[in-house]
């Protein structure tokens, strides 16, 4: 079998933690043949660990001796380093989020069409077992015709000290870019990508700006901190859809909560865990499930999606047009919250 030959560009935690275990466990598939980051001991530090074997100081030479890449840098060079390699006839698959802003990925989309290459974004959660079982719910008309959707990405103390996580500059964002992204995508592909039509959001990091913060993630400079911590949404889409929407790395609730639902007209599920709500036999029914939402076993699930999909055998679970969208409503949501009024979407 041709093995697909693929480099990584940034090679910090969640590569190391991520994705080249998951592509590692491709060995039958996969080669990695070489790593690049602006730090280079660290890119040797990681080739020695995971045994690969090439360093490229620049991560360009990297292009013609691999089939793809994949981009794990700071949000901010997202767009700059995939379109590099698309040009470059090389497969991307890019962490999440596509790009900073909309305009930035609608470039990136634009490279791999003009180059006839796959452009894939790292949303691991529709890989889960919970999300496989609810899209297939919604195809399947159990739920009927979707109406509203609930989302809480809500982490009560557990802001990312460490990188760049906190650097609007570099990241474009905090919790909405970083977290509330990955329920977003998980909602519009389970209503099957409609079309955004309103945003209204509201952006907070009061709480992370106030010093003596406790943190269940560790000490972070609340002083340089300047990206959002708490955000609130509302978003209605074609066909008479809407969105409520909440996420945060810092919030004063009693826990941590991992909640997305969706009500229809025939009945209703939650995705953390899995269940269906539906009317029957006279009575109101609720159904559960013991599906799982083991990342681990998602990201597994991604890579080999890709690398199925470089070989030809597979296609694309997020294909980048449906990333493009999730980015559109990232962008509406922090524009909304500064400009004080809602965004009406082209």
């Amino acid at each position: 079998m041709k093995k697909v030959k693929l480099g990584f560009i940034g090679v910090g935690d969640i590569a190391q933690s991520r994705h080249i275990p998951s592509f590692q466990a491709l060995k039958e598939k996969v080669e990695i043949v070489g790593v690049h980051d602006v730090n280079v001991t660290r890119a040797q530090e990681v080739a020695k660990q995971f045994g690969i074997p090439y360093v490229y100081y620049q991560y360009d030479d990297l292009f013609p001796n691999v089939d793809a890449v994949v981009v794990c840098t700071p949000n901010k060079f997202h767009h700059e380093i995939a379109i590099s390699a698309l040009e470059a006839n090389v497969h991307v698959l890019c962490e999440k989020p596509m790009a900073i802003t909309y305009e930035k990925a609608q470039r990136m989309l634009q490279a791999a069409q003009k180059a006839d290459r796959l452009l894939a974004i790292a949303y691991q959660y529709r890989f889960t077992e919970v999300a496989q079982l609810a899209k297939q719910a919604v195809l399947q008309y159990e739920i009927g015709e979707p109406l509203v959707t609930r989302i809480q990405a809500m982490r009560r103390r557990k802001v990312p000290g460490w990188g760049v996580f906190t650097n609007r500059e570099l990241q474009g964002g905090g919790s909405l870019i970083d977290f509330g992204c990955h329920f977003l995508d998980l909602a519009i592909w389970l209503l099957g990508n409609p079309k955004p039509i309103e945003v209204m959001g509201k952006t907070y990091n009061r709480l992370s700006k106030t010093p003596h913060q406790i943190n269940d993630w560790g000490p972070f400079d609340h002083e340089t901190f300047d990206v959002d911590d708490h955000v609130s949404g509302y978003i209605t889409f074609e066909n008479n859809l809407s969105l409520l929407f909440e996420c945060s790395w810092a919030a004063n609730i009693k826990e941590d909560v991992k909640h997305l639902s969706i009500s229809g007209d025939h009945g209703g599920l939650s995705v953390f865990p899995f269940e269906l709500y539906q009317p029957k036999l006279g009575t109101l029914m609720n159904s559960i499930s013991e599906a799982k939402a083991d990342l681990i076993k998602a990201g597994m699930h991604q890579a080999e999606n890709f690398i199925d999909t470089c070989l030809g055998t597979d296609e694309l679970v997020v294909k980048p047009e449906e990333a493009l969208k999730v980015t559109k409503m990232i962008d509406a949501l922090y524009q909304s919250s500064e400009i004080g009024t809602s965004i009406i979407l082209q």
